[in-house]
């Protein structure tokens, strides 16, 4: 039986030993949406960016929520796999190894969800301004999987204890992570790619594969 389908955006990498990047927009982005941010952090990975299958008010999300913050568990559980079983598809497909999710608020939210539930699908993850996807969340074995999470300190949308619960729930299924805080609200800054890029060079370099190059002013998602 065949994945799920999603409308993607694929970039091959240009360097062979990248770290493959999975980029996860936020509410009402597309498959487009973080190619800039996936390049400026990570300039010669592979990029696999698929669009949300749900639709708010028009807006692609990758999970249907029933009001702000508060999310549908049953849906998250189901996206979640259906996202998971597309990554497998996709790397036969571009014959790519297990990506490291880059998400954003939305992306962010499915990306833990995929880590909990489906602990063996990512070698790792970007996490930006994420919050805790499920309220009864399995434990698995990250089996140390890297995970950055960044959080702004000013978020209205993402309490500062649901993100340090995060990472909480990410630690005890033994993921290695790295919970990090800016001076900044949801939405992106500067700082985040600077952060994002020398935790994933620093990450990558201690596998063996690589995640090279500098980028200078990145156009942020404008979707959260």
């Amino acid at each position: 039986m065949s994945a799920p389908a999603f409308i993607h955006r694929f970039e091959a990498a240009t360097s062979p030993g990248a770290a493959p990047l999975l980029l996860l927009h936020g509410t009402g982005g597309d498959e487009n949406d973080l190619v800039a941010l996936g390049r400026a952090i990570a300039p010669d990975a592979a990029l696999l960016s698929p669009r949300g299958n749900v639709l708010e008010h028009g807006m692609p999300r990758f999970f249907r929520r029933l009001t702000e913050g508060v999310f549908d568990e049953d849906d998250v559980r189901h996206q979640a796999n259906a996202l998971a079983d597309f990554v497998g598809d996709a790397r036969t497909r571009y014959r790519i190894a297990s990506p490291i999710a880059l998400g954003y608020s939305n992306g962010a939210n499915i990306a833990a969800a995929m880590l909990l539930l489906r602990p063996q699908v990512l070698s790792g993850a970007i996490l930006l301004r994420a919050m805790v996807p499920l309220s009864a969340a399995p434990r698995g074995d990250l089996a140390a999987r890297p995970v950055l999470i960044i959080s702004g300190a000013q978020d209205p949308i993402v309490p500062a204890q649901n993100a340090a619960r995060l990472a909480d729930l990410l630690r005890a299924s033994r993921a290695a992570v790295e919970h990090r805080v800016l001076p900044a609200g949801h939405g992106l800054s500067n700082a985040d790619v600077t952060m994002a890029r020398q935790w994933l060079r620093e990450t990558t370099a201690q596998d063996g594969t690589t995640a090279v190059g500098v980028a200078s002013h990145v156009a942020m998602p404008r979707h959260g």
